[in-house]
């Protein structure tokens, strides 16, 4: 079996997995660390490019970057908490699932198409670049509202003395 095939294969997992995820998730009360640990265990990916087969140019960097961003605006407008039972909880949103499918299949369209001119190592450093980039601004989103949302709920409501 080949690497495209085998990684594909993987990322349709990976993409299930986080889908089952997210909708457990939305059943249990946020926390800022729910919120913040995801990227921190993702970034012990970057040790791929220690090994020079997934080393990328800075043009590629720039470019997977650039679309990780673009990507993480729509999980940032439906990703969006509520207070319930004096907790904070991610409200469900059936866009998500239809955006996190419509994501995978771009990858996998995009590692289809791009696996022909680009090498294997490469492009997994590139798509590695542009979750991390699609993560990181992502969950600083929701940790921003959630801390809004936080102080909200735990600030000492002041009496009006009018």
């Amino acid at each position: 079996m080949d690497y495209v095939l085998l990684s594909t294969i993987g990322a349709i997992g990976m993409g299930t997995l986080a889908m089952i995820v997210r909708m457990k998730a939305a059943k249990k009360p946020a926390s800022a660390r729910k919120i913040i640990l995801p990227p921190i265990f993702m970034s012990t990916g970057a040790l791929m490019f220690i090994f020079p087969m997934f080393r990328v140019s800075f043009l590629q960097v720039m470019e997977a970057l650039a679309i990780g961003m673009l990507f993480s605006i729509l999980l940032i407008r439906t990703s969006k908490f509520e207070i319930r039972d004096q907790d904070i909880y991610l409200k469900r949103s059936k866009a998500f699932i239809y955006i996190l499918v419509g994501l995978l299949a771009v990858r996998i369209i995009a590692k289809m198409v791009l696996s022909a001119t680009i090498d294997v190592g490469e492009l997994g450093g590139m798509f590695w670049i542009l979750a991390f980039g699609m993560i990181v601004p992502w969950r600083i989103a929701m940790y921003l509202e959630y801390k809004k949302l936080h102080r909200e709920l735990h600030e000492p409501v002041e009496p009006n003395l009018v």
